[in-house]
């Protein structure tokens, strides 16, 4: 049984790893290693500052790796995948708007002459 079971998992296996690998679950991939940086970027950065921090490369990594998932659903024809990545996409973008928004504000107020 254990046998069976274990010729059952290793067949599994190699169809979704060697099998269907092709340069669609490359892209797949890679996209998901830009997503999970995102992680490693955030970790690292709160680590240096004693806090919770979330750097621009967080939202960067996010609409760079949330993009290519997004590629990868649709040529997947994955409905859940394709609207949780859309969402996700953006919202990124909208942050990436307010954390410029105010940094423009805060540039501004700095090259105000003091009245």
């Amino acid at each position: 049984m254990l046998i069976d079971l274990s010729h059952a998992v290793g067949a599994y296996l190699h169809d979704v790893f060697v099998t269907n690998l092709d340069w669609w679950v490359v892209l797949g991939f890679v996209a998901q290693g830009l997503f999970t940086m995102r992680f490693a970027v955030q970790w690292i950065a709160s680590e240096r500052a004693g806090r919770s921090v979330v750097p621009m490369a967080f939202w960067w990594f996010s609409i760079g790796g949330g993009l290519l998932l997004l590629v990868y659903a649709l040529y997947r024809r994955d409905p859940v995948f394709i609207a949780g990545q859309a969402l996700g996409v953006f919202i990124y973008i909208r942050n990436v708007h307010f954390v410029l928004r105010e940094r423009r504000a805060e540039r501004l107020v700095g090259t105000r002459p003091a009245s």
